[in-house]
């Protein structure tokens, strides 16, 4: 699988499905304003020259990670699910965000998604806390 970062509004309008398996409650609009914010970085991995997966990531710095990237959306195309993809997109991420001087990779997951959590255990990722938030 080639992993680049999709750039441009043409490359992410491709994206934007694949990004809507995960957060089908957004709208194609939304997910591509997002998606071309100058601080997220949006990845893909394209097999035979078909995008099968994305990854969306941003690096922060905050005081309970120091410097870390951020993966925001990690998705692969339904019917490539269990290719391995996924954990190709997870490891360039790592390797990405090791060259930007980051500490960690974090991320949330829904506490009902535990097969998401299971997966990222197996990956090495450790479960230290908890994502706290109220609606406004």
């Amino acid at each position: 699988m080639e992993i680049r970062e999709v750039v441009g509004e043409t490359e992410r309008r491709e994206a934007v499905p694949i990004v809507r398996q995960l957060w089908s409650d957004a709208e194609a609009s939304d997910v591509l304003e997002w998606t071309g914010e100058d601080e997220y970085h949006l990845f893909g991995g394209f097999a035979d020259g078909d995008l099968v997966g994305v990854a969306g990531v941003r690096l922060e710095d905050v005081l309970h990670h120091a410097r870390h990237a951020w993966l925001y959306d990690l998705v692969v195309d339904e019917p490539h699910r269990g290719d391995g993809y996924g954990t190709e997109l997870v490891r360039f991420v790592e390797e990405w965000a090791t060259e930007r001087d980051c500490e960690y990779v974090a991320l949330a997951s829904p506490l009902a998604k535990t097969g998401v959590h299971e997966y990222y255990d197996g990956l090495g990722f450790e479960r230290w806390g908890y994502v706290l938030e109220t609606e406004l």
